[in-house]
């Protein structure tokens, strides 16, 4: 069957008319909530599908909503069709090979209501969801555990070191300069860049917001922090090791002291360098300001102790993590 046999495509509209901060319907983009509507298109337990931009994330919305003109609502003829399996349907489906467009991606209704779905009868829907809902469930615990996890790593630098940003335990300082060195990677074109790994395209690519994707040659081969220099999220900082490629948006951070990579990191993620950006339109970092920063510097001994701590509760995160797997 076509999606057209079993479910109705509801276009997004404008929410001027209806906004409303105290509305009872939530307004959806293809990312999630805007904001509140005093009016509803879409029925309680439809999928939303991105038209634009974001358009292999599908959400699934379990009151009635309105959405925007960048988002699809996919409601489901129930007499054949469940709204959950049709929406752990889209989850699996890569949408972005409908994708026509090479700026912003794009759908279409006429190729969305082309998409073949193979549907068993609805007892056989019924178990497949009740399945992925306990592993749905299951997942996001752990994802729970492993939030948890990062908070006691970053609470337990606190007790040690106090606040970097305030240096509330009034530790020794140097300038980032002194300890650091900070260097953007390559120029790397879209097109060499694969979603997925792959036995060619075998080593993370990372940009300004973290990991791009795989390549097939990389350039650097070690434990490095990374951050982020261009970019809405710049300034967020990356753990790699391994073999693995930087892009001209992702700063190598090198130290030249000793120092022991696993509390640098933490280091310069409690100094929430997203503090540091400048332009509104294209935010992004200043090498030149970065390296202005005082941070605090601690002897090796308590650096290498932080460091024990970080590996004996990865551990446990890499138990968490192996059920995503």
């Amino acid at each position: 069957m076509r999606f057209e046999d079993v479910l109705e495509i509801k276009n997004g509209r404008n929410q001027k008319a209806v906004e409303n901060p105290g509305g009872q319907y939530p307004i959806y983009g293809s990312g999630g909530i805007m904001g509140y509507a005093n009016d509803y298109i879409c029925d309680a337990q439809t999928v939303i599908i991105g038209r634009k931009g974001n358009i292999n994330s599908p959400i699934f919305v379990e009151e009635a909503f309105w959405n925007v003109d960048t988002a699809f609502g996919l409601s489901a003829n129930r007499d054949v069709l469940l709204p959950r399996y049709l929406y752990y349907f889209c989850k699996k489906f890569d949408f972005k090979r409908l994708n026509k467009t090479v700026t912003i991606p794009s759908l279409t209704k006429s190729d969305l209501l082309k998409i073949e779905i193979d549907l068993p009868d609805l007892e056989k829907q019924h178990d497949v969801v009740d399945q992925l809902v306990k592993i749905e469930r299951i997942i996001t615990l752990r994802k729970q555990e492993l939030e948890f996890l990062d908070e006691l790593i970053k609470a337990r630098f606190i007790e040690m070191f106090g606040d970097p940003i305030i240096n509330s335990k009034h530790l020794e300082t140097k300038e980032l300069k002194d300890v650091l060195m900070l260097k953007a990677g390559d120029f790397t074109a879209a097109s060499e860049i694969s979603d997925d790994m792959s036995e060619i395209n075998q080593y993370p690519c990372y940009g300004g917001n973290g990991v791009r994707g795989y390549v097939s040659k990389y350039n650097q081969d070690g434990e490095y922090s990374i951050i982020g220099r261009q970019g809405a999220l710049s300034g967020n900082v990356q753990f790699a090791s391994g073999k693995f490629k930087n892009t001209e948006h992702a700063l190598l951070v090198t130290p030249i002291v000793e120092m022991n990579n696993i509390w640098l990191n933490q280091l310069l993620i409690n100094l929430d360098l997203k503090r540091y950006q400048t332009g509104a339109a294209q935010p992004g970092l200043s090498v030149k300001n970065l390296q202005e920063i005082e941070i605090i510097y601690v002897p090796i001994d308590k650096q290498n102790q932080f460091a024990s701590f970080v590996e004996q509760t990865n551990k446990s995160k890499s138990c968490n993590s192996s059920c995503f797997r």
